[in-house]
């Protein structure tokens, strides 16, 4: 294995000191303009690159913010991903965005990750319900912020949206449609996104005067497509089939989607459908999907912003107040749910 550059073999190969090395990487404005070529020349011979985590070790401020989110299959993360890159780069520091699975174990170990890695803060979607990874994460006093949950019973800011809002858009839509019967395929009970779209659903119900019987809930282990298809062959399966379908990701709405496709079922026709996101898939699909829209991009920079602000202040430079953000969704209607009853 071939053994790594050091400033030691820098300052060997350009005759000058290692003192004199380090002011040509940090500061070149206090070093002579020929010996800084000399060393220059070098660096570039011999491929020699600082040890950022060395640097960083010395400060004791990382230029790494970790981003931990529940899936990046889905494309709604990948969006949060993006807007919480955009505002890091903006700031000068890069992003180590990890994958939870939805597991509270690979959260557990991603949280020790970052510990260990001393990054200047995380952004966090908790995948453990029980809320124990975070009460040992904080014990690091490493900033974190959470993304796309309510910040609560803790201090911590969070940027989030109205789940209970979104959920009451989707079956309010459908209700106005003439739907009376309706099935929530909902994902991991112990999501506090998946509970609080079911309340906002309810809630719908309740304006229209029906009863919570007119919503039957599938719930799934996942949120992903495979687990829609199952939901789909359930729904399928029932002898009192409802005629509309509100789903609380649109991962789940075309797992549905394909289920109906396969099995001849029209849609919308025969069943209404409703995802919720809004990712870039649901306009594409076969049968354009109805979506509750979550401003992902927007949600991501929000979080980044928050975090940096309160590790600045830690410097004294910046004050910062912890804050809870909760964005409005929007509800994107288009041909999978159009059918009038």
């Amino acid at each position: 294995m071939a053994q790594s550059v050091g400033i030691k073999d820098v300052a060997r190969a350009a005759g000058v000191s290692v003192g004199t090395v380090s002011n040509v990487i940090n500061r070149p404005d206090t070093v002579a303009t020929e010996t800084r070529a000399r060393v220059q020349s070098a660096i570039d011979r011999l491929g020699y690159v600082r040890s950022e985590s060395a640097r960083q070790l010395r400060a004791g401020r990382s230029r790494i913010m970790g981003l931990l989110v529940l899936d990046m299959g889905n494309p709604f993360f990948v969006d949060v991903a993006r807007g919480a890159e955009r505002a890091a780069r903006d700031a000068g520091l890069g992003v180590m965005v990890c994958n939870s699975a939805q597991s509270a174990g690979e959260e557990a170990e991603y949280l020790s990750l970052f510990a260990e890695q001393r990054v200047r803060g995380v952004l966090l979607t908790p995948a453990d319900a029980t809320g124990r990874n975070i009460e040992t994460f904080r014990r690091h006093n490493i900033p974190f912020v959470l993304v796309d949950r309510v910040a609560e019973g803790t201090t911590e800011c969070s940027v989030s949206v109205d789940d209970v809002a979104g959920g009451a858009l989707a079956v309010r839509h459908l209700v106005d449609a003439g739907h009376r019967s309706i099935a929530y395929v909902s994902g991991p009970p112990g999501l506090n996104q998946v509970r609080d779209r079911r309340i906002g659903a309810l809630n719908a119900l309740a304006e229209a005067g029906l009863g919570p019987d007119c919503l039957r809930e599938l719930p799934t282990e996942r949120l992903d497509v495979a687990a829609g298809r199952d939901a789909g062959a359930r729904l399928l399966g029932l002898a009192d089939r409802p005629t509309a379908v509100f789903c609380a990701n649109d991962l789940l709405a075309l797992g549905v989607l394909q289920a109906m496709y396969a099995a001849g079922i029209k849609v919308p026709e025969e069943l209404a459908i409703v995802g919720y996101d809004d990712i870039e898939f649901a306009a594409a699909a076969a049968v354009p999907l109805t979506s509750v829209r979550q401003p992902a991009v927007t949600m991501g920079a929000m979080a980044a912003e928050l975090l940096l602000e309160e590790t600045e202040a830690e410097t004294g430079t910046t004050r910062h107040e912890h804050r809870r953000v909760v964005l409005q969704p929007e509800l994107v209607v288009r041909r999978s749910s159009l059918s009038a009853r």
